[in-house]
């Protein structure tokens, strides 16, 4: 069979993933199905992307490693922009179909929460969105375990100055809570931006992408809370409040620490 843009793609079964749980259909129901489908997407290549920065960190890739955190950071400001989209649903709009999603949450998209964990932010409490036993809860148990992307990033350090201690690193590799800053990751740093410009220029960049990030958190917090204000979020999920707790915290919390030393 000759390969087509359609079947390459596979379109067909591509748009024929948006069922409406609304009956007869709610318009914005359309709009609220894809802009989520596509924010999974999004995520799926944002984890293909992380995964070659962790290959390219301990090889001390720099230009593999610059590359793709602008490619990181361009992926966030559509993430952000897709949110101008969906805050043109009126809350009355959402509230047309929202008692069809049921016990259907933001909280269960196992990509995001695979995010959060390989970027740093772990928190086991999370893990109970998901049933023990089930594909997703053992994927998401195998990425809580896992070092996230900081015990890379002090690995390239390493082959850039040399000057993190065993134990930072071994620190970090064993990590199960939300990623901290270190000293000594910090003088690393500070003395790289001093003396390796092209080193900089990659610090500059994993900080957009870490403002990126923070920015859409914010966003989002204010989309729940325009659409929905106060209430708890559909399948009992939290709601505003938890959302709010995860507002600005960095990614890489050593970038941030040292910019009054430059």
């Amino acid at each position: 069979m000759t390969l087509t843009y359609g079947s390459y793609l596979q379109t067909d079964k591509l748009l024929s993933l948006q069922q409406a749980q609304s009956d007869p259909p709610e318009h914005d129901e359309m709009l609220f199905i894809i802009i989520h489908q596509v924010y999974e997407l999004w995520f799926k290549q944002m984890l293909h992307e992380v995964e070659k920065i962790k290959r390219d960190f301990p090889g001390g890739d720099l230009y593999g490693a610059i590359h793709t955190f602008k490619r990181l950071r361009t992926i966030v400001k559509t993430l952000v922009g897709q949110l101008d989209i969906l805050e043109t649903m009126t809350p009355m709009s959402f509230t047309s179909f929202r008692d069809r999603l049921d016990t259907a949450s933001g909280f269960q998209s196992v990509q995001f929460r695979e995010m959060e964990f390989v970027l740093g932010f772990k928190r086991a409490e999370m893990l109970e969105f998901h049933e023990k036993g089930t594909p997703a809860r053992d994927l998401l148990e195998r990425r809580f375990n896992e070092p996230s992307l900081l015990y890379y990033f002090c690995e390239f350090l390493k082959t850039q100055c040399g000057a993190i201690p065993g134990e930072v690193i071994e620190q970090h590799k064993r990590l199960r809570t939300p990623t901290k800053g270190s000293e000594a990751v910090q003088d690393a740093v500070l003395e790289l931006y001093r003396s390796k410009p092209n080193v900089a220029i990659l610090f500059e960049l994993m900080t957009d992408f870490d403002e990126g990030m923070q920015e859409w958190r914010y966003r989002h917090v204010k989309v729940v809370e325009r659409t929905i204000g106060q209430k708890h979020g559909t399948g009992g999920s939290l709601g505003v409040d938890f959302l709010k707790q995860s507002l600005f915290l960095p990614i890489f919390p050593d970038l941030w620490a040292i910019r009054h030393r430059l």
